[in-house]
């Protein structure tokens, strides 16, 4: 009988301490180990066909840091379907200006990244899990945001209710 005491206190004491190992610092919320295993479908990228061009001559030296020409740009196709330059849209900031400047017209905050980064790992800390959720990598990413999720039927109702011309939606679950 002292025996069997002495292995189940030996275990409590082993599960306590493996549970004093985790990131206090920084909680995950979402552990990949609790999710299903099955295809990623964003995995496959499709290419576009490749082309010979009419003069070799003309390649650009090989550069193992740059884009490869047939590697998808949707940035440059929907500029190039719209009828803008495609080259302003892959560059990054300058094209966007417009945008920024009306969006902050009413002021903006220069640390909101840092301000959101830290707000949010504070509630993390929060929201971590029960000491058996956490010990066995259960994911709570769910149950600790489900409170901001957007109720979509809810929503189309009120745009509906508005007058706003919406889309059908599919049917509840």
């Amino acid at each position: 009988m002292a025996v069997r005491q002495v292995i189940f206190a030996g275990l409590g004491i082993a599960v306590l301490s493996l549970s004093g190992c985790s990131d206090n610092e920084n909680p995950i919320l979402m552990h990949a180990a609790a999710q299903e295993r099955g295809p990623d479908e964003f995995g496959i990228v499709p290419t576009r066909p490749l082309e010979m061009p009419t003069n070799l001559s003309e390649l650009p030296p090989p550069n193992p840091a740059g884009a490869n020409r047939v590697d998808p740009q949707p940035r440059a196709d929907i500029a190039r379907a719209l009828g803008g330059n495609p080259a302003a849209a892959v560059t990054r900031g300058t094209a966007d200006g417009g945008i920024v400047n009306h969006a902050s017209r009413f002021g903006r905050s220069e640390g909101i990244r840092a301000q959101l980064a830290a707000e949010d790992l504070e509630f993390r800390q929060r929201n971590r899990g029960r000491l058996l959720e956490r010990l066995f990598s259960v994911n709570v990413y769910h149950n600790a945001y489900e409170f901001m999720w957007l109720d979509k039927y809810a929503e189309l109702e009120r745009w509906r209710r508005a007058g706003a011309q919406t889309p059908t939606a599919p049917p509840r679950e």
